[in-house]
């Protein structure tokens, strides 16, 4: 055996679990650091047909990374940016490894200071327009910054400020897949494409994989559920997203940003749902350059104020008023301060159109302020972490059950409502926070015991077949992983699971990678009849 395969220790306890609490188990681990390092690690596991479960900074909160036996493959080493180039379009295109961590990057591209050890002569003399150039960024925001490259693409992450800028698809340039057979897969975007629904890909050792896509339609809202696909599409788009079912993405290419010159926050307050919800709906109809629009209902706001009375680190979180029973967040993405001002009024409008009070905002005007909203925003998921954390000392068996789902625009008003009675309906304690404007809230279930725990997840179960109808996604943003496995059936129907598996195959005749992510058991076993 490899020796870069380690025997599983409890000195690798950590890698057994996610941000989704869910702990696994493994036999063996590795951490490569380099194309070669994988090569020889599936060089040795991939003929047993030993699973592999790649991980990176495990910030999911699916339990994609979470293995269940066999070979737990942590990336995280893989963690150099290798070069840089600039596109005939202007823009520039970061090479990195997929164990990059997103905030180191950012730091990276804010500096305009990397290290070029071993970049090519072509990514030097990019470097250098790089530095003259105005400041750049990678759109992409997911709340935990501590996550790698490799994981985001994973499941497709997005953030708060998909709203403007989508999900990380969109600015994935350039993928390479090591397949189980040590072969690689190298994409561009642009370069290949399917053939109505069959996919024709180049090895770069010879030979093509002949790949037949499933015949399902996705839905027309933000969506991470299961794999992309569509009539005609870019190859580089199904492997992004697919939860690490395909093979193992050792470099991958990101689209860089110019920066807007004027970025300004503002938190808007409002007494009751109802009018936060329309304000958000004539924000839609009547405001652009609007970046993000996340939402925080009461039971967010009431874990930030008993975190400010009772824990220090929350301390500089600002004073929400009493009457406050939610709170819209919006930034502004513009080219100066002065369309900031215009599209700062044009808010003030849509607030009053919808009861509210313009003179109960915060607005950030500088990076400062703006990092002081910010702080608010990421408080939120991390205090309910805190909680649930407390209470499983307790009950071990509780987690956080946090639904990650979406719908097409028409169906906001219907969706919050639909939350609503089930939470009353069940008895559940319940924090909402997240993407308004793209009809994507993260409904937080906070179990007391386990009996709720229960609850939650057959509410969930419910949730997924009334969105389902409402032509919504299971997962918009957290990818499938084993948790949502389930619901990815809800979703397509079995048929379409069976047409998904048989693509699997294609890339994957051993199913050795990602076993458990969106694919029972039972189907693997028949597709490999």
């Amino acid at each position: 055996m490899s020796q870069l395969i380690r025997k599983y220790s409890d000195d690798y306890a950590e890698y057994m679990r996610d941000e989704s609490r869910t702990t696994g188990y493994a036999e063996t681990i590795s951490f490569p650091k380099t194309e070669e390092d994988v090569r020889e690690i599936l060089g040795a596991l991939a003929p047993s047909k030993t699973s592999i479960t790649v991980q990176a900074a495990r910030t999911g909160l699916a339990a994609g990374a979470v293995p269940f036996g066999g070979h737990a493959m942590n990336i995280v080493r893989m963690n150099r940016v290798l070069g840089l180039r600039k596109g005939e379009n202007g823009l520039f295109y970061v090479r990195v490894q997929p164990g990059v961590i997103l905030s180191q990057l950012k730091k990276d591209i804010e500096e305009k200071r990397f290290d070029t050890k071993g970049w090519s002569s072509e990514s030097l003399a990019a470097l250098a327009e790089f530095e003259a150039a105005s400041e750049q960024f990678f759109p992409t925001d997911p709340t935990e910054t501590s996550a790698c490259i490799g994981g985001i693409v994973a499941c497709n992450a997005s953030g708060a400020r998909s709203y403007l800028y989508k999900s990380a698809r969109g600015h994935i340039s350039g993928v390479r897949l090591m397949l189980s057979d040590g072969g690689i897969i190298a994409l561009r975007r642009g370069c290949v494409f399917a053939k109505g629904r069959t996919l024709e890909l180049p090895k770069e050792n010879g030979g093509t994989l002949i790949v037949p896509l499933p015949s399902y339609q996705m839905p027309a809202t933000k969506n991470a559920s299961g794999y992309y696909v569509a009539d005609d599409m870019d190859a580089i788009d199904l492997i992004i997203g697919s939860d690490g079912t395909l093979g193992i993405m050792t470099e991958i290419e990101l689209e860089l940003l110019p920066l807007p010159a004027a970025i300004w926050g503002v938190s808007t307050f409002f007494d009751s749902e109802k009018k936060a919800i329309h304000f958000v709906q004539k924000m839609r109809e009547k405001v652009s350059n609007v970046a993000a629009i996340e939402y925080f209902d009461v039971g967010a706001i009431n874990i930030l104020r008993d975190q400010k009375k009772t824990n220090a680190a929350f301390a500089q979180l600002p004073d929400v008023e009493s009457w406050a029973a939610c709170c819209v967040y919006t930034e502004l993405h513009c080219h100066g301060e002065e369309s900031a001002l215009e599209k700062l009024y044009e808010i003030g409008v849509c607030i009053a159109e919808s009861g509210g009070d313009e003179n109960k905002t915060w607005v950030a005007r500088n990076a400062r302020d703006l990092e002081q909203l910010q702080f608010f925003r990421h408080a939120v998921p991390e205090s309910t972490n805190m909680m649930i954390d407390k209470r499983r000392q307790i009950d071990p068996a509780i987690t956080k059950l946090g639904a990650d789902m979406s719908v097409p625009d028409e169906y906001l008003e219907d969706v919050v409502a639909l939350y609503r009675a089930g939470l009353e309906e069940y008895g559940l304690e319940s924090a909402i926070w997240g993407h308004i404007g793209d009809n994507h809230l993260h409904v937080n279930i906070l179990p007391r015991d386990g009996a709720d725990f229960k609850k939650g997840k057959e509410l969930y179960a419910k949730w997924a077949r009334v969105i389902t109808d409402m032509g919504g996604a299971v997962s918009a943003e957290h990818g499938v992983g084993k948790i949502k496995a389930p619901f990815l059936e809800v979703m397509y129907g079995r048929e379409h699971i069976i047409e998904m598996a048989k693509m699997k195959y294609a890339f994957d005749p051993g199913f050795i990678f990602g076993r458990g992510n969106m694919f029972p058991a039972d189907v693997q076993e028949e597709v490999q009849l």
